[in-house]
């Protein structure tokens, strides 16, 4: 099936794991239109984007600063172009956050997407991938995570992904001509491999990888390690670090598969690498990566947070034909390089 000249709007395309698929989708032929509010992302991604691609593929990218929770600039977009589908990435992510700000949650997560639904619905594009979690999973009994495991989030960030999957359940339930697709992510890292796009969050970062990278460049003076009593080989808890070039590929497959499939209803796929990682041993691989010494402060745990969580992707092998190749080696590698060539992110160094 040709693909080129399919159109795909990309929300939140202007973030960290949409800026590295928009790349993919331009070099696979998609053209692509984003959407973002800037929120948790920057401009200068975008102009990025264009480099890596180049004038000629650039051409097949268009950009719309806009809101999801404003149904006025979905009107907007959806007017003057036609989509074949939309990769739905648009949401706030931090956990600690959630608990302190559950309503700033539940209003962008689930009533940007509520909006996204109708507009979509409203204009027949019908197809759909959707950015969820392996919070989703809460701490589930055994592992790995398959995607037939009772459902339990453990915080307002993980319930907007649990909530915005059951919508999407209803709605293809309710209207078979629905094809959606369910992307689980476990824990998105590295950058891409020019060291051009990676990830830039704003404040002080929640994950792991853009912590241990602020550290490595002097931008904080210790990594602060978050439980050192987990029943683990090292104490500390194990986590599924999938590289974000690799995640990107996962979404294409995705698309594919909703293009080529019927009968996909609504389909969730995790997206890891499954295999369990400690947070120790990726402090160690980023200390080779980047030559750097982290300085590590241990912590007692932080409420919420599961032991050890990693994928089973025996079913998106088989049904969407994809799988990581990226291993912490090359995350790490990758990480650094962009954390080198950009100690400050997009913004350049602040003044003060």
């Amino acid at each position: 099936m040709e693909w080129s000249g399919q159109s795909i709007l990309v929300t939140g395309g202007a973030g960290f794991i949409g800026s590295h698929t928009v790349v993919q989708l331009l070099k696979q032929g998609f053209s692509v239109s984003i959407i973002d509010n800037f929120d948790n992302s920057a401009m200068e991604a975008v102009n990025r984007v264009r480099d890596l691609v180049g004038p000629k593929l650039s051409l097949k990218l268009e950009f719309n600063q806009g809101d999801l929770r404003s149904k006025e600039d979905l009107e907007n977009l959806f007017s003057k172009k036609t989509f074949d589908a939309v990769i739905h990435f648009a949401g706030l992510k931090a956990v600690g956050e959630s608990v302190a700000k559950p309503q700033k949650y539940y209003d962008n997560n689930l009533v940007g997407s509520i909006n996204l639904f109708e507009v979509m619905e409203k204009y027949n594009c019908k197809k759909m991938v959707i950015s969820s979690s392996a919070t989703v999973y809460g701490q589930p009994d055994k592992m790995p995570c398959v995607e037939d495991f009772k459902l339990q989030a453990m915080n307002p960030y993980g319930r907007t992904k649990l909530f915005l999957e059951e919508i999407a359940r209803d709605i293809q339930k309710a209207e078979p001509e629905w094809r959606i697709v369910i992307l689980r992510y476990f824990n998105p890292v590295g950058a891409h491999e020019s060291g051009r796009i990676g990830e830039d969050p704003r404040g002080i970062p929640n994950n792991l990888m853009p912590y241990i990278q602020q550290v490595a460049v002097g931008r904080l003076p210790v990594l602060n390690v978050y439980g050192y009593d987990y029943p683990t080989k090292d104490g500390s808890a194990i986590r599924d670090y999938i590289h974000v070039m690799d995640l990107a590929d996962g979404h294409i497959a995705a698309l594919r598969k909703i293009f080529t499939t019927k009968s996909i209803g609504c389909t969730a796929y995790n997206l890891g690498t499954g295999c369990g990682t400690s947070v120790l041993e990726m402090v160690t691989a980023f200390e080779k990566a980047s030559g750097k010494k982290i300085p590590v402060n241990m912590c007692p745990r932080r409420p919420g947070d599961a032991t050890a969580v990693y994928a089973s992707t025996k079913k998106a092998e088989k049904e969407l034909g994809w799988k990581a190749k990226y291993g912490i080696e090359v995350i790490c590698r990758d990480q650094w390089n962009w954390a080198s060539n950009n100690p400050w992110g997009y913004q350049g160094k602040p003044l003060n």
